[in-house]
């Protein structure tokens, strides 16, 4: 599917496209990666780290691009001979996407406007953009920017024409282990020595979804996708206070309030969009609803449509997580050891 094809990924250098570059260059032979972002110390930073996991012969297919979404000309140079590209850039923190709103748009939604753009003029043959479950029902701008940014990626399809530039969308919530996530501000804390984690509500749930799971499912966009697909994985559920007692079986809870921005549940698919929302073995698609969408030329066969009103949510999830299910995905993901209590993590430190 990739072999001796040009791939680049904006906003590269985050969890997300290290983790995407070790997939493909440990399944495929790709003729080169484009890793397009514009913090020139974290390339740095990634080039220095993948020189002593890769070979010299894998190492030499990497390229590495400085260089802003928000940089039409930038990008227009940087797609040049590109057949596919993974849009991963963004803003992402909440919080500071609320103190700095104009920012996160011209990231966010100008610079997705610019990715469309370059990849139309260029004839880049699919563009897949990552999304997030807050673009579901957005209640912060952080969400807000992503919905936009989805809707132009699927309105997209409407400029390609017969052979233009196949767009699609992979959403998915927050990545187990991942950078701001909660697991490492648990670990945190408990390599203090807490034996209280801060729970926002005990009522949160989330979905579980791994790194790998995430490239999986953009593995699949890029060799199904038609034209105008939302990608949503089947995942399990899990209870955010049934996550504390796996990391730390003994702790104490306590319920601190919700943040602002924040939701109690993650939603992927709304009652609204599931009349166009249909079922695969291993995950949804979520069709457009527009005069240049048909089924004969976009649909995917095997796909069977959900009940009008279904709604894929955290919170009233079919699969869930226990306890020792966790323990043992967060074992098994390396991300940290579990310990029976915090003074056994002093003790560890000690050793």
């Amino acid at each position: 599917m990739l072999d001796n094809k040009s791939i680049l990924i904006t906003g590269g250098t985050g969890s997300f496209g290290k983790k995407f570059i070790k997939m493909v260059l440990s399944k495929f032979n790709p003729k080169r990666i484009v890793v397009y972002s514009r913090d020139e110390y974290k390339q740095f930073v990634m080039k220095n780290t993948f020189s002593k996991q890769f070979t010299k012969e894998q190492m030499s297919k990497l390229r590495f691009f400085i260089g802003d979404v928000r940089d039409k000309d930038r990008l227009y140079r940087a797609f040049k001979d590109i057949d596919y590209v993974i849009h991963a850039a963004a803003m992402k923190q909440v919080p500071a996407c609320e103190y700095n709103p104009f920012e996160a748009i011209k990231t966010n939604i100008h610079g997705a406007q610019n990715v469309i753009d370059a990849a139309l003029d260029r004839g880049v043959k699919k563009v897949v953009a990552l999304s997030t479950d807050k673009a579901v029902n957005p209640i912060n701008l952080y969400g807000g920017t992503k919905l936009v940014s989805d809707k132009l990626f699927v309105s997209a399809n409407a400029y390609s024409g017969k052979d233009g530039t196949i767009f699609s969308v992979v959403r998915y919530g927050n990545v187990a282990g991942s950078r701001g996530s909660v697991i490492p501000f648990f670990k945190t804390l408990i390599e203090k020595g807490e034996n209280e984690l801060p729970i926002t509500d005990f009522r949160m749930t989330r979905f579980w979804i791994t790194l790998e799971q995430g490239v999986e499912l953009v593995f699949k966009a890029i060799k199904e996708s038609k034209g105008g697909e939302t990608y949503i994985s089947k995942i399990p559920s899990f209870n955010i206070t049934d996550l504390a007692k796996a990391l730390l079986p003994n702790c104490m809870l306590k319920e601190v309030g919700i943040r602002e921005g924040e939701k109690i549940h993650e939603v992927m698919v709304t009652r609204d969009d599931s009349r166009m929302t249909y079922e695969y073995e291993k995950h949804y698609i979520i069709y457009p609803n527009f005069d240049w969408w048909s089924r004969d030329k976009y649909f995917t066969d095997g796909g069977k449509a959900i009940q009008d009103g279904f709604e894929y949510n955290s919170g009233i999830n079919s699969e869930w997580l226990s306890i020792e299910d966790l323990r043992e995905n967060l074992l098994k993901m390396g991300v940290l050891q579990v310990y029976e209590s915090s003074s056994e993590v002093a003790a560890t430190s000690e050793s």
